[in-house]
């Protein structure tokens, strides 16, 4: 298998609730390697830019009013099957049909607040990397 990077983003209610070290723990205990990470806070110009492809569905005004309600830390991950792997560690986008052991079953409280963010596809993985970073941030 090739080794590949995905995004993640733990988002403003698992920073707000202080849990961000708990999650970086469990995407290193779980094989990933994190080859850049920075913590910042969204503007609403820039959180309806990430999202642009949800403009028409009708969660994407209060998805982006969400994401710039505090700090993110967003991360990129790198490990073989990285995108499986990390949409497997965070669970199901509803925490109560998460399995046990998730991130989203341990700190996610709703399907709005779920904690955390992950690239869905390797196309969507490289636009939302860039998005976040130049070449020279990723060690």
């Amino acid at each position: 298998m090739m080794i590949l990077k995905t995004l993640s983003i733990i988002k403003p209610d698992a920073v707000k609730k202080g849990v961000s070290g708990n999650i970086i723990s469990m995407f290193e205990s779980n094989g990933f390697n994190i080859v850049a990470m920075k913590k910042i806070h969204l503007s609403k110009k820039q959180a309806e830019e990430f999202y642009k492809e949800h403009s028409a569905r009708p969660f994407y005004g209060d998805l982006c009013d969400f994401m710039c309600s505090g700090p993110v830390i967003v991360q990129v991950l790198e490990r073989e099957n990285s995108i499986k792997a990390n949409r497997d560690l965070m669970g199901a986008t509803n925490p109560s049909e998460s399995d046990n052991g998730t991130i989203r079953k341990m700190y996610g409280d709703s399907i709005d607040n779920n904690a955390v963010h992950g690239s869905d596809s390797e196309e969507s993985a490289n636009r939302e990397i860039s998005f976040f970073f130049s070449d020279l941030e990723i060690c």
